[in-house]
Order: C-alpha cells, then sequence, then structure tokens
C-alpha cells in the first residue's frame, strides 16, 4: 500500500463537522445545534437587547428560532469578502464571543467559547434558512449540508427600529441516532432561559397544536419554590454578587447569581448553569457553592456551639439535602467538550465561594432559627456518615490482609469518598504523600515498569510484588468478566487513579496497569472505578503588572492549552518575551503544593474516567498489543496508524 502526498486528506470548512459530528455536538439527537441558535438569542437577552424568544417545531421536523435583537450583521465582512451573516453560519470559530476584554461587549459573559455553534448546526442540517431584520430591510440567506444555496438578498423593507433574526434549521437525520427532539429537554432549556433573565418572555409554539409560555418576575426564587417537593427548612435564600471596577482578583462583572434551600426530606432541584449555559454534568462552580455552603453553616455551628463532641462536619454532610439553582458569570469559560455539560474552569472555584459565602453567612446569621435547623441536618447527616464508618470497620475486623508497607493509606473508611493514587516512581509517590488529603487519598508509590499480565494466569499473579501490592491495596481479588458484582463488596477505594508521567515511559506504565485491571479485575471498571491522572505538561510564570496583577502560574496540560494561555496572556497586554514557560520532565519535578494543585485536587484536577467499550470489544485490539506472539500483527498496525500519534516537541 503506497504512502504518498495523496495520502494526506485536508478537510476544509464546515467539512470536519460533517465527517466528525461527535466532537463538535451529541449524536442521540439534533437538539444541541437547535440550542446553538437558542443559546445565540439568549446571549442578546443577557446582553438587554433582546426581550422576546420564540421557538417553532414545525410539522415537517423543522424547527425555528426568532429573537427581537440586534439581528446578525449583513454588511460585507472586512476580512472573509463575505456578508457577515454568511461568515457566522459558514466558518468554524467565528462569531462576536471572543472579545472578552471589551467592557461594553454584549458577549463578554457569553456560553460561546471557540465559535463553532451555529456553524455546527448549518453543518449538520440539509436546509437552514436566516431571515435578519435591521436598517430598514429584511435580509434572507439559505444553507444546505453548509453550502450556500441562496445568497444574500433583500427581500424587503422594514420600519428603521425593527430588529431581530430568524433562523430556520431542518437537522439532517443521517447523522443522528434519532431524529426526534425530545419535547421535554427542549422545555427545560427554555424555560431555564426565562428563569435566568427575569422579565424575558419565552414560547414554544408547536404548529398546528398549543403554546407554552414562560416569563419569571422573580427569576430563580419562585422557580425553586416550585421545583422543590418537600418543605423547605426555610425560606429560599436568592440573591447574587458581582465583582466590582477595580477587583484585585477577578474580572468585573464576574460572579453568580443563586438560590438556595434545604428541604429534610423529598425530591431535590439541582441546576447550574454558566453564562446562561446549562451544565448538567455540573463542575467547578457547583464546587464553588458547595463549599461556600460548608463553610458558611460550619461557622455558624462553631460560633454558637453546635457541634457535638467528637463530630466533624464535612462539606458533603452539608450539602447533601441542598437544593440550588446557580448561575455563575465566568469571563473565559473552560468547558468540558463542546457540549458544556461540565465547567472546568479551576477560578470558577475561587469565585464563587468568595462571592456566595459572606451574604450566606450574614443570612444565615439573620435568620438563626432556620440556620440551626440545617445545621442540625447536617450534623444528623454526619453522625450517619460516622456510624456507617464504624460498621464498615468491624466486617474487617477479623481475616484481613496485611496492608502493603509502602502503602500511605488514608483515615477515611467512606469507600465512596476514598481514592488510591497509582504513582509512578518514589520521588512523584514522595510528593504525592505530602501533598494529598490525608482523610481521603491514599497513595501507592509503583517501581519502574509493572509486569505485562496479559498472558499471566491468575494463580501465578502474586508472585510479582508490585501486582499483590496492588490487589492488597484495593482488598479485591482477580476474576472474571462474568463475576458476580459482589466481587467488589470488599473494596477499599471509590477511585482507583493512575498517576503517571506525561511521557513514553509513563504512558507505557498505564497501559500495562490497564491491562493488569481489564485482564484480571475487569468489574473494577466495568463499575467505573478506573481513571487516569492528567498533570500538565507546561507552566507558564507570567510577571506581574502593577499593584493589581501580582505573579501568576498558569498550567497546561499539552502545547495546545500551551498556545491558548499565551494567546489569552497576549490579550492582556502581557508581553510575549516576559512569559517564563517550562516543561515538566516528570512529577517528580513538582513540589507537592503544585501536585495538589494541578492533578489531585478534586476542585481544580482534571481526571479520565477509564470505560469499557461494548462486549468483546477490546479484546481482538488488546491481544494483538500485549500478547507475545503478536509482533506481527503489532508492527502492521504501526506501520497503518503510526501517523495518528501526535508528539509533544
Amino acid at each position: 500500500m503506497s504512502y504518498t502526498a495523496d495520502s494526506i486528506a485536508v478537510l476544509k470548512g464546515l467539512e470536519p463537522v460533517r465527517h466528525r459530528p461527535g466532537m463538535y455536538t451529541r449524536t442521540d439527537c439534533p437538539l444541541h445545534i437547535i440550542q446553538e441558535a437558542i443559546d445565540n438569542a439568549a446571549d442578546e437577552a443577557l446582553g438587554g437587547f433582546c426581550k422576546r424568544i420564540l421557538v417553532t417545531l414545525h410539522a415537517d421536523q423543522s424547527v425555528s428560532v426568532q429573537d427581537d435583537g440586534r439581528g446578525i450583521p449583513v454588511e460585507i465582512h472586512p476580512v472573509e469578502q463575505v456578508p457577515t451573516v454568511e461568515v457566522v453560519f459558514t466558518r468554524l470559530h467565528a462569531g462576536g464571543k471572543f472579545n472578552k476584554n471589551d467592557g461594553d461587549s454584549a458577549y463578554r459573559f457569553s456560553g460561546g467559547l471557540h465559535g463553532v455553534g451555529v456553524s455546527v448546526t448549518n453543518a449538520l442540517s440539509t436546509r437552514l434558512e436566516v431571515e435578519v431584520v435591521r436598517d430598514g430591510g429584511r435580509h434572507r440567506i439559505v444553507f444546505s449540508g453548509g453550502n450556500v444555496v441562496e445568497p444574500l438578498a433583500r427581500i424587503g423593507d422594514t420600519p428603521k427600529k425593527a430588529r431581530g433574526t430568524s433562523v430556520r434549521v431542518w437537522p439532517d437525520a443521517s447523522f443522528f441516532d434519532s431524529p426526534h427532539i425530545p419535547r421535554g429537554e427542549l422545555e427545560r432549556l427554555l424555560r431555564s432561559k426565562a428563569v435566568l433573565l427575569p422579565g424575558l418572555e419565552v414560547s414554544l409554539v408547536v404548529e398546528n397544536g398549543e403554546t407554552t409560555n414562560w416569563c419569571f418576575a422573580s427569576g430563580m426564587q419562585q422557580y425553586l419554590a416550585e421545583q422543590v417537593d418537600g418543605e423547605p427548612l426555610a425560606p429560599v435564600f436568592a440573591t447574587e454578587k458581582y465583582a466590582a471596577a477595580g477587583d484585585e482578583n477577578f474580572p468585573p462583572g464576574a460572579g453568580a447569581a443563586w438560590a438556595l434551600c434545604w428541604t429534610a426530606e423529598g425530591g431535590q432541584a439541582r441546576e447550574s448553569y454558566v453564562n446562561l449555559i446549562p451544565t448538567p454534568a455540573g463542575g467547578t462552580h457547583e464546587t464553588g457553592l458547595r463549599q461556600a455552603a460548608f463553610d458558611a453553616v460550619k461557622s455558624f455551628a462553631e460560633h454558637h456551639a453546635l457541634l457535638p463532641k467528637g463530630v466533624k462536619l464535612a462539606a458533603e454532610d452539608v450539602f447533601a439535602r441542598a437544593s440550588f439553582v446557580l448561575a455563575a458569570r465566568v469571563l473565559d469559560p473552560s468547558f468540558q467538550g463542546q457540549t458544556k455539560e461540565r465547567l472546568n474552569s479551576r477560578d470558577a472555584v475561587a469565585l464563587v465561594a468568595r462571592m456566595v459565602r459572606d451574604p450566606l453567612e450574614l443570612w444565615l446569621n439573620e435568620h438563626p432559627e432556620a440556620a440551626r435547623k440545617i445545621t442540625e441536618l447536617a450534623i444528623r447527616a454526619a453522625q450517619a456518615r460516622t456510624r456507617a464508618g464504624q460498621k464498615v470497620e468491624k466486617r474487617k475486623q477479623s481475616g484481613v490482609a496485611i496492608l502493603p508497607g509502602k502503602l500511605s493509606d488514608c483515615q477515611s473508611e467512606d469507600v465512596t469518598r476514598n481514592e488510591l493514587f497509582l504513582v509512578e516512581g518514589d520521588s512523584a509517590g514522595g510528593s504525592a504523600k505530602s501533598g494529598r488529603d490525608k482523610d481521603l487519598q491514599a497513595i501507592l508509590p509503583l517501581r519502574g515498569k509493572v509486569l505485562n499480565t496479559w498472558e499471566v494466569e491468575p494463580g501465578s499473579l502474586f508472585a510479582n510484588r508490585e501486582v499483590h501490592d496492588i490487589a492488597v491495596a484495593l482488598g479485591i481479588d482477580p476474576h472474571a468478566p462474568d463475576a458476580p458484582d459482589t466481587v467488589l463488596a470488599n473494596l477499599r477505594y471509590g477511585k482507583l487513579v493512575i498517576m503517571t508521567d506525561a511521557d513514553v515511559d509513563g504512558s507505557h506504565i498505564r497501559v500495562l496497569l490497564c491491562t493488569l485491571f481489564y485482564r484480571h479485575f475487569p468489574k473494577l471498571i466495568a463499575a467505573g472505578h478506573l481513571y487516569f491522572a492528567q498533570p500538565p505538561l507546561y507552566r507558564l510564570d507570567v510577571p506581574g503588572q502593577g499593584k493589581n496583577r501580582p505573579p501568576r502560574k498558569i498550567y497546561a496540560l499539552d502545547g495546545a492549552e500551551r498556545d491558548a494561555a499565551l494567546d489569552r496572556l497576549r490579550m492582556e497586554g502581557v508581553k510575549t518575551e516576559a512569559i517564563s514557560i517550562s516543561r515538566f520532565k516528570g512529577l517528580g519535578e513538582m513540589n507537592p503544593e503544585q501536585l495538589w494543585e494541578t492533578t489531585m485536587s478534586p476542585d481544580t484536577r482534571r481526571l479520565m474516567r477509564v470505560r469499557l467499550p461494548g462486549p468483546d470489544a477490546a479484546q481482538p485490539v488488546m491481544n494483538m498489543l500485549m500478547a507475545k506472539n503478536e509482533s506481527s500483527g503489532r508492527r502492521a498496525w504501526m506501520e497503518a496508524n503510526g501517523a495518528l500519534v501526535g508528539a509533544e516537541i
């Protein structure tokens, strides 16, 4: 098979989206590509330019989104030399949401990050029609499969003050598992926009059917009170707080609005948003809210001497029965994936925690009876957690294996919270031991390469010291894929985290450990207990800029994150030559504080969960990669796929 210049394909325009739609959007149904258009209308409302959003489900399976915002510009783009509305719908990484430094920008706190929103909608639609009303005219452009089929044309006159955009989308069913938009999810999405933007009128019209309208004058407080099932222990606490101009820690306007309440029983309601974008998987802004609630309730309990002797509150005790709606405004949010279901921005933890704590602590002291009920609820949760831990300890008093001497175990007996880090090398193990949370995190350092256990029989598995120590530390025995779930009954840690250097040797050790767990402990992976740590490869030292900008350290996972950070710093006015960039050769180079902040802290780290593919899908691949007699197959595979490897220079 020849390998020449003709073998290299270059995808242009919107071709990458149509070629790999799963990299840009959800492919179970077309809801997310419709949400991109809805989010654009909501961003106009957030900027104060839109009062009404109308979404229509048409009988021909198309969806239209109409707003009375400013209307997408229709003049010729100065760089692309085509109408600006065409640029928005046909160019990836194009939009009005990049200029975060412009304090007057309507999109300063928008959810858009990469400028791939409605261009993805266009790419995955059989037809897309856009009508723009602005500057006294009505303009129309039509696309098909991402390409212009009817160029922009002025189709009529309108009053000069009339403004708005209407987008009608016919999703291409071939890109989605189901062509139908889930009605319930769409309604929740539209309702959330009305909740987060008090006074905004949001309507859903089903062609030849009913119309549903949402408008919340008092926003979150009214909404949360309607969502909670049980009787709240206290009135819903709702307010907002944003950083003022001149704030030394956060950009002006960044902050949060929230509604918070506690119930002793019944269903809970928990919803969070970042710049109007729903984050159903939570993220660092929810971590900040949880931290603020814990600090405020703990402070109240200690100030009024409410804690019984021997009871130590934890964050989950305080937050276990909390219901909330949280809307954070983050200047440059970092999400997990293009679907933006989870916020990863590390700064959001401190931002939300600082904004929420003082108002909540003040509210608790102004409502002492309600605060006492909330504190008593948290104390009961802490006591129940302590009793559960004691029961586990009693069951383990007899017949327990002796734990490895090099294991630095954690203090907690709560398996759901405990974490075991398998760390490459004694040097990194020492930093991890010093920097960890001793209550929840255990460290087991590994020396050298782990044995390739793909062809090792279970009976002789423990002849290897490293494998023996790992199994004893976990508290479980080797088992077959069809073993009952009870084989994990004595598992001592809810998370098993492989933490290796970000180099070739580290990747090799990670593969060897994955081989061990896939071959001999498959239920551990199937139950979602195995994770990869993701340590940063680069550190950027940024010098201080006056009194309000002290020196900073920025960590980057790889070259792409490093370059993105440099771009942001240049936009902030930092000179590139003043930035010192260093590359970590391994985990052992990090001091305990750095390792904790970047790789181990639950608030700021990034873990990658290891999941199993479909039944037996991994078996032939793993056999080809790890079996001793498959060297010819590995060679052929590397020749065919070697070009896919991205090397860090």
